[in-house]
């Protein structure tokens, strides 16, 4: 679901996403931290923010690192 919007925010589309680790924290709402595979040896780390129910608000891909590899650790950011 936040694949279009780092498409967007990049300016390219990824032919590979494939989340390979993800990690979360609640807050209000929920952050999930997701290690994602874009191709070659690319991946990407993205901070995804899903609100509480009652809000019913859609995903949002709130930040991302990129140029990461296989091995680089998922850790919040």
């Amino acid at each position: 679901k936040v694949k279009p919007q780092l498409e967007e925010k990049e300016g390219k589309t990824f032919d590979v996403f494939t989340a390979v680790e993800y990690k979360s924290q609640v807050v209000a709402g929920t952050n999930f931290f997701i290690k994602v595979h874009v191709g070659n040896d690319e991946f990407v780390h993205l901070r995804v923010f899903r609100s509480l129910p009652q809000e019913n608000r859609p995903l949002s891909l709130h930040s991302y690192q990129k140029s990461k590899t296989k091995h680089d650790e998922l850790t919040y950011f």
